[in-house]
């Protein structure tokens, strides 16, 4: 099992919006069977307006599939137009789960 981490950081007060777009895109992905995001804010760190969302997976093929199907998803593209507009920088992160 693996964990994939999305680290946005926003542009100065759109990290509300972002989250918004989220948590919609987890609603979504929730209706299509797939597992729903953990959506985080920061509270202090590094950076501010830093948005995180982590999702389990089984497998790295499993990913690339889930990711095809969001990215066809009419509902999905809807939800997310634009949101680069949000975002001044960003990564992924995917671990290998070890011990629950």
């Amino acid at each position: 099992m693996y964990m994939s981490r999305e680290i946005m950081h926003c542009k100065p007060g759109k990290a509300k919006e972002l989250v918004s777009r989220f948590r919609q895109l987890s609603a979504a992905l929730d209706r299509a069977g797939l597992p729903p995001l953990r959506i985080y804010t920061d509270i202090s760190g590094e950076d501010y307006w830093t948005v995180v969302t982590e999702m389990d997976i089984e497998s790295l093929d499993q990913m690339a599939d889930q990711t095809r199907k969001t990215m066809t998803d009419p509902d999905v593209a809807r939800v997310m137009e634009g949101y680069h507009e949000l975002v001044a920088s960003g990564k992924r992160e995917i671990y290998r789960v070890e011990s629950l």
